[in-house]
């Protein structure tokens, strides 16, 4: 019994991980620009 539910737990979590991987692949990149002062000599 503890065989065949490892089993099924870890089919379950693959199926969940590759889907969320799936969407996530897209979704557009987040870029993030550094904020710099108007002075850079500051």
């Amino acid at each position: 019994m503890a065989d065949g539910y490892l089993e099924k737990h870890q089919r379950d979590y693959e199926a969940r991980r590759d889907a969320y991987l799936r969407r996530k692949k897209h979704l557009p990149p987040i870029i993030r620009k550094l904020q710099r002062p108007d002075d850079e000599a500051l």
